[in-house]
């Protein structure tokens, strides 16, 4: 089951590579970055924004 992940924390958020906004996926508990084709994980509640952690959105 995915957590909703608290929308203030959301707008604060951005992407380690564009420094673009990032979106929540609930079914997959992953924040989106659009720009870079990357999805970061959420882990327990807690955004893991770095690069090497990150889903190729292309694969």
């Amino acid at each position: 089951m995915s957590r909703a992940l608290d929308p203030a924390l959301l707008a604060k958020l951005v992407c380690p590579v564009t420094r673009t906004p990032l979106r929540w996926d609930p079914e997959r508990s992953e924040l989106i970055s659009d720009a870079a084709g990357l999805a970061f994980p959420v882990r327990d509640g807690v955004p893991v924004l770095v690069v090497r952690e990150a889903r190729d959105l292309s694969d």
